[in-house]
């Protein structure tokens, strides 16, 4: 219902105006919150079963990504345990057996190394960095933001939910099987020239991946939807927050470059079962040719992953410094700008195996990317200056961010140098440039935004000192652990190895210590998240000072978000002349700045 409408029937009395100028019509006054249990505990369950409500769907996918995190970073530690000194921990004459691969023998400590290996990259990249932001935040927040009610295609959304349920057990019953050693990438020929017993295996795994891929194209095609239909009443494509704008264009890179990553593993496990030469060159296919095909998905994929980080880093910067985003549209047409040039740039990681004028062509295009990029960074730091800046959690991680990611996209630089990139290939710097870009971007701006909304999913604030501690110690172990692999892959330690030279044991030996305190810190951010459900006290609805729709909802939200039908009257980072709807400087768990007073 309009406003128009409302103060033609006579009911302006329906129609109320908060106190920064946006209008809300119609109303919803009798709704409870969207956890309110239904029922009894099996009732409830069956209804989150079945729920169609996105921010159920949400909550239920951080959970199982949280999960699959603990998973995965358990793979990860015992990793490094194993690289803790220079031979294997276990051999094959402690455990009796021996491993067949495309080379022959190896000892069963090799093998387990290269399976729990493979675990932790399948797990993390398909499982859970890829998913986690758009799948968790962005179902819970993206029709908050735009002030619509559900996505555009509900059950299509409880879809897409089940569907990743159904690849991630895929993926586990094929590490319960005994896993895989082929590597996160898949890369033939070890994905297929292997026994019959890991020749199943293999199949479930890519099969995993495969149907992992069927949920990001359908919520891709949903967030699409729901961003040109379903916005609210006066909002215009600038008016919505900047992470709708990455989210949105994350999900054109979902829509269109996932089916080449389905048709690709499709092809693998076809080749397999019949035997059909494609990628296999000893049935006459072409093992580069699936390089080809995996790296066209598999570099757009890494702006799927890291693109919704800079919308949550675009949101806490603005609204935890008090101050309108610098550049809203240059930051806007960025997230476009890196979605379109994410298509150009694969051939970066086949130097080794192209032709000299493809490599050219593709290290130019690759540098491309630098400037939409460099173009957020600036303007982070802009927005940033003369800020009324809140060291909350959220800010820290942000601040955090800014130093991880430059460090990450810094050392992206002399990889795609082709002079360069061709001494550091396949060596531990891309191993500690990868993880700069993605665990130090993405992991932890997804931790940085659980920490800014969760007073709105959960209704409940944590303890903000010690999420700041665990932030700290994230920060410290993180370094240690992969700013060393930057120095051991300059001196040629080549990455994927169980063993190497004596020389390398002492930077090894700090890279674990570093996982380690990387552990405690994510222990004590678990120990705040249970301490905030259990005895946290009750959240406001908007305890930060944000601007967006999101903080104009009840915390936690009504089943259909809005008691009113919200009317956009200004943008979502106008502090200079907005006061935060619903925000007293009180509500900050720390001292609130002279933003406050002069606010208030």
């Amino acid at each position: 219902m309009s406003e128009k409408a409302a103060k033609a029937d006579g009911n302006e009395d329906m129609s109320t105006i908060n106190h920064h100028g946006s209008h809300a019509v119609g109303g919803h006054h009798d709704e409870g919150s969207y956890l309110a249990p239904k029922g009894g505990l099996v009732s409830t369950m069956w209804a989150w079963a079945t729920t169609i409500d996105h921010k159920k769907l949400g909550v239920m996918y951080l959970a199982a990504v949280l999960t699959l995190f603990f998973l995965g970073g358990v793979a990860a530690l015992a990793v490094r345990v194993e690289l803790f000194q220079p031979t294997t921990m276990v051999n094959g004459k402690i455990t009796g057996q021996v491993f067949q691969d495309a080379g022959g023998a190896v000892a069963a400590g090799h093998a387990i190394y290269n399976r729990i290996f493979t675990l932790h990259g399948a797990i993390m990249v398909f499982m859970v960095i890829v998913p986690g932001i758009p799948s968790a935040l962005g179902n819970f927040l993206l029709p908050i933001m735009l002030g619509a009610k559900d996505v555009a295609f509900p059950r299509l959304n409880l879809l897409s939910w089940w569907v990743y349920v159904v690849g991630s057990v895929l993926g586990v019953v094929s590490i319960i099987m005994g896993g895989v050693d082929t590597g996160w990438t898949f890369y033939t020929p070890y994905s297929t020239s292997t026994d019959w017993d890991v020749y199943m295996r293999v199949v479930l795994m890519i099969g995993a991946a495969f149907v992992l891929g069927f949920s990001s194209i359908l919520t891709g095609l949903n967030f699409v939807v729901t961003v040109h239909k379903l916005r609210a009443p006066g909002m215009g494509w600038f008016d919505m927050p900047l992470f709708v704008w990455a989210i949105y264009s994350t999900a054109i890179i979902q829509v269109l470059a996932t089916p080449v990553i389905g048709i690709t593993l499709l092809l693998l496990i076809f080749e397999r079962l019949f035997h059909v030469g494609i990628f296999d060159p000893a049935i006459g296919g072409d093992p580069v040719l699936f390089q080809h095909f995996f790296w066209f998905y598999s570099h757009p994929v890494v702006y799927v992953m890291i693109l919704p980080a800079f919308g949550i880093i675009s949101e806490l910067i603005t609204v935890h410094a008090h101050k309108k985003i610098f550049g809203y549209r240059a930051m806007a047409f960025a997230s476009l700008g890196v979605a379109f040039v994410s298509f150009l740039v694969w051939g970066h990681h086949m130097f080794a195996s192209m032709g000299e004028m493809a490599s050219a062509v593709f290290s130019a295009l690759t540098f491309l990317v630098a400037i939409p990029t460099a173009v957020k960074v600036f303007n982070w730091v802009a927005t940033l200056y003369k800020g009324s800046i809140q060291f909350t959690a959220p800010m820290v991680y942000a601040l955090f961010f800014l130093f991880l990611f430059t460090i990450g996209g810094l050392t992206g630089l002399p990889l795609g140098t082709l002079s360069t990139d061709l001494h550091l290939h396949d060596s531990y710097f891309v191993v500690a440039h990868f993880h700069y870009v993605m665990m130090g971007g993405t992991i932890i701006s997804f931790v940085a935004g659980i920490h800014h909304w969760w007073p709105k999913m959960f209704g409940k604030m944590y303890n903000e000192r010690w999420a700041i501690v665990g932030a700290c110690l994230v920060f410290i172990g993180f370094n240690l652990t992969f700013f060393t692999q930057f120095i051991l892959g300059t001196r040629g330690m080549p990455r994927r190895y169980a063993t190497y030279i004596p020389e390398f044991t002492e930077l090894h030996q700090w890279s674990t210590y570093g996982s380690f305190i990387l552990l405690l810190g994510f222990l004590v951010h678990l120990f705040v998240f249970i301490h905030s459900l259990v005895a946290g006290r009750p959240a406001p609805k908007n305890p930060w000072g944000g601007l967006s729709l999101e903080w104009e909802t009840d915390s936690p939200p009504i089943e259909h978000n809005f008691h009113h039908e919200p009317l956009v009257k200004h943008g979502p980072y106008d502090f200079e002349t907005t006061v935060p709807p619903h925000w007293d400087p009180k509500d900050y768990p720390i001292p609130a700045s002279n933003f406050a007073a002069e606010k208030h």
